[in-house]
């Protein structure tokens, strides 16, 4: 620093200071008055006047509400989050496009699901120009027999998980929050689940029918037990909080407190659960199917797979296809259904 900078720097310092108070008489409270901008005296601010050390802030009232605003949505964060995970993205695009495909596939083959144009010469004829996935034990398109069993599985899959989910998770709730009631449900629990589901299933099909709709009820029925469990057991985490505890004081009913406090905190383990509970259903379809419990007049991916295993050294083929689709639809309901499941969750939001 040179002799002339020095002396500029004590002359600042050593300048005296002027007080600040301000006359409330003298300050100009007209608004409509243009004041001046920018810095007239950068070298001393006692210097300058009072117009531009002090001025009155501006009030809006539409601006101060958008102080207090939040654009944040639940599941608009939820999308955001799950479209992330571009394997599971591209998995559930992919199980979309199949199960339309399942509708355009009749409407593109050569031969209706029961027609058989020459049951004895077209036994078990390998995948070819004529047959693009062969044909079975009596002649039948097998391409035109896939793709109706996979639109049959697929809807009988997705509806009784919905009705499992559904009346468990009404169950669970109201077994969870209702404390008189914890008894009397835990007892139905113990009774229904210390007993093999399959015995059900054996006793319904023989004395009721082996319809597919019959079964698909009568795994409503038994298939609520582990949700309900879940369940319950997440609400008594969450029924003596300190919101619920004012909703009660205030009167809210029941229902209400069960929807509105309770079941948003449910929402990724009830979408899991979902997501697993459809290969679940044709898992358990399968087996009905191949212990002769489900009607096989219907084509369904159980009845393919059941009829594939007793001819799988001579015709493999007719295993391949069917299994193919259930292990995609199993895999890509367990990775969408993880996926989506952590995007619900509210810690996971940003």
């Amino acid at each position: 620093m040179d002799k002339q900078e020095r002396n500029k720097t004590v002359q600042e310092a050593e300048a005296p200071v002027v007080n600040m108070t301000v006359d409330k008489d003298k300050v100009d409270t007209d608004p409509t008055r243009e004041r001046p901008r920018g810095r007239e005296y950068p070298k001393s601010r006692s210097q300058m006047p009072e117009e531009q050390l002090f001025a009155f802030a501006e009030y809006n009232a539409q601006e101060a509400e958008k102080i207090g605003y939040s654009n944040y949505s639940y599941w608009k964060s939820v999308w955001a989050n799950f479209l992330k995970n571009k394997l599971a993205v591209i998995l559930g695009i992919s199980f979309l496009l199949m199960f339309v495909f399942t509708f355009i596939a009749s409407a593109i083959g050569k031969y209706d699901i029961y027609m058989a144009p020459d049951p004895i010469n077209r036994m078990y004829i390998t995948p070819n120009a004529e047959f693009w996935f062969g044909t079975n034990a009596i002649g039948q398109d097998y391409w035109a027999q896939v793709w109706y069993a996979t639109r049959a599985s697929i809807l009988l899959a997705v509806l009784v998980s919905i009705g499992q989910i559904t009346l468990g998770v009404i169950i669970g709730l109201v077994w969870g929050y209702v404390r008189k009631l914890d008894r009397f449900f835990t007892e139905l629990y113990n009774l229904i689940d210390n007993v093999p589901t399959i015995i059900y299933m054996t006793l319904i099909a023989l004395m009721v029918g082996k319809t597919m709709l019959t079964m698909g009820v009568a795994m409503i029925a038994f298939g609520w037990l582990a949700t309900a469990r879940n369940v319950r057991n997440l609400v008594f985490m969450y029924r003596d909080r300190e919101y619920n505890l004012a909703s009660r004081c205030l009167g809210t009913k029941l229902g209400r407190i069960l929807s509105r406090n309770i079941f948003p905190y449910l929402v990724s383990v009830i979408i899991l659960r979902l997501a697993l509970a459809i290969p679940l259903t044709i898992a358990y379809e399968v087996t009905l199917t191949y212990l002769g419990l489900m009607d096989i007049m219907v084509p369904s991916l159980g009845n393919l797979l059941s009829a594939a295993s007793a001819v799988f050294p001579r015709a493999a083929y007719t295993l391949w296809f069917p299994a193919a689709i259930v292990s995609f639809i199993s895999i890509t309901f367990y990775l969408v259904g993880n996926a989506f499941s952590d995007a619900c969750d509210p810690r996971n939001h940003v």
